[in-house]
């Protein structure tokens, strides 16, 4: 099962930046990859989520489970339903000296055995980047 972590440094506040992350149905607005993001449940420290993506011209759609923990500033994720054999994974803010090290972990795996072995170095790729520019996307958000 492939397993992507990619960080970003981000001048902000931890707050700030945690709030943008949380706030997952504005992603569409800064993500451009993101066609919807609906969020079909909100209860107490969690959501259920709708996600509707475009990678590459392909439509990649899945629900998830969100979970927050404002205290540690962490947001875990789990796909509920989806495109996807399995997608889970986290957000996790750390402050540092020069900032905000906030990074995104994926744990992903794709569902057919026969052809994983040649699709996940290719997905994998595919997510770093992806999660990459999800990064990057928080970071202009917070920092313009």
């Amino acid at each position: 099962m492939p397993f992507v972590e990619s960080k970003i440094v981000i001048n902000g506040s931890k707050q700030d930046i945690y709030n943008i992350i949380a706030k997952m149905e504005d992603y569409p607005k800064f993500m451009e990859s993101l066609k919807s993001v609906k969020i079909l449940e909100r209860g107490e420290n969690y959501d259920i989520s709708e996600w509707d993506s475009d990678v590459d011209g392909r439509r990649i759609a899945w629900t998830e489970r969100d979970e927050f923990d404002p205290i540690n500033y962490v947001i875990t994720y789990k796909q509920t339903q989806g495109d996807l054999k399995k997608m889970e994974g986290a957000w996790k803010l750390i402050d540092i000296a020069d900032g905000v090290e906030v990074s995104l972990s994926v744990d992903f795996e794709f569902g057919i055995p026969m052809i994983s072995g040649l699709l996940n170095p290719i997905l994998k790729k595919k997510v770093r980047e992806n999660s990459e520019n999800m990064l990057q996307a928080i970071k202009l958000q917070m920092e313009k």
